[in-house]
């Protein structure tokens, strides 16, 4: 009987710790098709943080995972690609964006890439002309060679 009581008590409690679990995850509010489709969208356009090469919608970090339900939430609550954007930028930074727009503050972002391409053909051309160069001839006395030589013979 206590074995019973035991069991009952256990199941009980594993019972009252799910449901609490499930009280606590807050659901994301329904969207209707055409939203479905913007958030779809929106979420391919924004970069993940933690993976860099991937988008939001891809990826399966835990971060991305947020920043899903942040726009998801924010769709609900109908704000326009404009203003989600702004969310996530003002936020995260130009980064976030898998598109930034150019100004100022991303020409890094935009432009980066070739400048490091630039510099490293030229530093490549560089030392490719300097290893090609054909050494000087040194004069040599041959005198001085020979006496060189016959002491060394003479040891």
């Amino acid at each position: 009987m206590m074995r019973v009581a035991s069991l009952v008590a256990a199941l009980l409690m594993s019972l009252a710790v799910s449901v609490s679990f499930a009280a606590a995850i807050d659901p994301l509010p329904p969207l209707s098709g055409a939203q479905q489709e913007h958030y779809q969208q929106l979420i391919s356009q924004l970069r993940c943080l933690v993976c860099q090469n991937q988008t939001i919608a891809d990826s399966t970090a835990p971060l991305a995972l947020d920043l899903r339900e942040q726009v998801h939430r924010q769709i609900a609550e109908g704000r326009s690609d404009a203003q989600i954007r702004q969310y996530m930028t003002d936020r995260y930074g130009d980064f976030v964006l898998y598109k930034p727009q150019l100004k100022p503050r991303t020409i890094l972002l935009w432009f980066g890439p070739f400048v490091l391409l630039a510099l490293a053909l030229i530093t490549a051309v560089i030392f490719t002309r300097r290893s090609r160069r054909r050494p000087v001839p040194v004069a040599v006395d041959q005198q001085a060679l020979q006496r060189l030589l016959s002491e060394e013979d003479g040891r």
